[in-house]
């Protein structure tokens, strides 16, 4: 299962059944998960923790240093969990000492030449699409897909389900449910679709459409809107995540297509 022709460094932990083809370079510091693969020419460098079942494909690099003049050296980490892939010529760079982490949730897959940039966090079940590229300290909820070729803003934030269409400059936070395209960046309704796949029941899904209905829609500003969403809509895990979620931007949410 491990060639021989493969580099790996004394210090590695490597679980078992993993498999590690000539050519992969593995550094210290550096622990694989059961039934990984590790492909010819993947790099996996010192601080990179590997869950079970991932996949790190040729020319793909885990655990560099950050791409950030900031860095010092500090000791810093790459989390991925179980059943990442992460394909051809894609990165995950380490944190620095503003969170000392880089984290990748469970199940998610890293298309090929895509870039996860220090100190993000990207939940489970995330789709990034070719050449999707994430700055420092993004945070992606679960589930959310980014279309090929979309560049994230360092500190911006994805909610859970949501849609960025391919080629999208994402300059402000993304509330949770929604899909978002054009440029400038607007909001152009739910994720229905990704909803109807992961479960969602039509009510709720009635629901979330008519939340951002006020939110967007009704000619109000943000701050209106919201105080009407409070005080009209049934307090659920839904609006309750929507409301907390816009309440804690820095940066802004998406704009209205009105």
């Amino acid at each position: 299962m491990i060639s021989p022709l493969a580099y790996i460094h004394p210090d590695a932990k490597i679980g078992k059944n993993v498999r590690i083809d000539p050519f992969a370079y593995i550094e210290g510091d550096v622990e694989i998960g059961d039934d990984s693969h590790i492909f010819s020419n993947a790099v996996v460098m010192e601080g990179s923790r590997i869950g079970k079942e991932c996949k790190i494909f040729p020319g793909a690099v885990v655990g560099a240093i950050p791409q950030d003049k900031k860095f010092k050296g500090e000791y810093s980490l790459a989390i991925l969990g179980d059943r990442v892939t992460v394909r051809e010529s894609a990165t995950v760079n380490r944190g620095t000492e503003a969170s000392g982490k880089t984290i990748v949730g469970n199940d998610v897959l890293i298309m090929a030449n895509a870039h996860v940039a220090h100190d993000c966090e990207v939940g489970d079940h995330v789709i990034l699409a070719n050449s999707v590229a994430l700055a420092g300290h993004v945070q992606v909820h679960d589930w959310a897909i980014l279309g090929g070729l979309a560049a994230v803003h360092q500190f911006v934030r994805i909610g859970a389900h949501v849609m960025v269409s391919g080629g999208s400059l994402v300059h402000n936070d993304v509330p949770p449910y929604i899909t978002v395209a054009r440029d400038p960046l607007k909001y152009m309704g739910i994720n229905s679709t990704g909803l109807k796949r992961r479960g969602f029941k039509p009510g709720k899904i009635r629901e979330i459409h008519e939340i951002y209905r006020h939110l967007y829609l009704k000619n109000m500003n943000l701050s209106q809107a919201m105080e009407y969403v409070e005080e009209h809509f049934e307090p659920t895990p839904e609006r309750n995540y929507i409301l907390e979620f816009i309440r804690a931007s820095k940066r802004g949410v998406v704009k209205g297509i009105i």
